[in-house]
């Protein structure tokens, strides 16, 4: 059996104090150290205040940090988080949030994450008016939540952000206002991790998530990791007692060795009609 991370140095690179909610729910749950890794800008490989796009999917920029984090650290574990936000999966009119952390360890040719994900990303304003910037940044909780400023729209290049008091709102509310070309200021959330608690939470959730995978351990080989990879299809309808599209096990397996079972779900053995192909076509 793997004895897994206790004692261990985990490199974690971060410059938005994303170590605040990781490390006191990795490091109890592991018995590790997770050291904070700096000297490199992070926004250099994308920035939610739009200067610098991110290049690739959500989980390569994560793994790209973690390896980045290895080598300045000369650790052979590493730990990184990376966000994403767009519409809601399920009406598309809302948006979410989905936050990544990855670990890689080179030890054990090992990589594991951990997802979390939930309403997150508020909305947007372009306005000339300051009463409607004022009730704008109510809505999204500010000053708790920081905001970001731009005259004219989402692309302009002058930003104003980290927006963390009522003073400096109006202010560079005044400032962007002078600056536009329209008469208008483009509001918006600040989405990095230190000004936004909601989404800092949202990481501490991944960091969760996280710590569950690598506390279960293969029974096979005992690599740590092993949990849910899919579902399968297939729950009986309640009514006709045909398979429908609704999961009826979950697929787990390792990473390592690859050993795999399907366990099925104890919480619900039929269906709802609703769901049922043949009941409701």
């Amino acid at each position: 059996m793997n004895p897994g991370y206790a004692g261990e140095r985990i490199a974690l690179l971060t410059q938005h104090g994303k170590e605040r909610v990781i490390a006191p729910v990795l490091e109890p749950a592991l018995a590790c150290r997770v050291e904070l890794v700096g000297g490199f800008d992070t926004d250099q490989l994308g920035s939610f205040t739009r200067e610098t796009p991110r290049p690739g999917t959500q989980l390569e920029a994560a793994r790209r940090k973690a390896r980045i984090g290895m080598e300045l650290s000369g650790l052979p574990i590493g730990l990184a988080s990376e966000g994403s936000f767009g519409p809601d999966p399920f009406s598309g009119l809302f948006p979410w949030n989905v936050e990544m952390l990855v670990l890689i360890d080179d030890r054990l040719g090992l990589e594991v994450v951990g997802l979390a994900q939930g309403p997150g990303g508020g909305g947007q304003l372009l306005s000339g008016e300051w009463p409607a910037v004022e009730g704008f940044a109510r809505r999204e909780g500010f000053p708790e939540h920081q905001l970001v400023l731009r005259p004219d729209g989402p692309d302009d290049a002058r930003v104003a952000k980290g927006i963390a008091d009522w003073a400096r709102l109006r202010a560079g509310f005044d400032d962007a206002l002078a600056q536009s070309a329209r008469g208008q200021v483009f509001v918006e959330p600040d989405l990095r991790a230190f000004a936004n608690p909601t989404r800092l939470r949202r990481i501490g959730e991944a960091a969760q998530a996280l710590a569950r995978r690598l506390t279960s351990h293969c029974p096979a080989c005992g690599r740590p990791g092993y949990g849910v990879v899919s579902r399968e299809g297939g729950l009986p309808c309640a009514d006709c007692g045909l398979p429908t599209r609704q999961p009826r096990a979950d697929v787990w397996q390792c990473g390592g060795c690859g050993h795999r079972e399907s366990v099925p779900r104890t919480d619900r053995h039929r269906a709802d009609p609703q769901h049922c192909d043949h009941c409701n076509p």
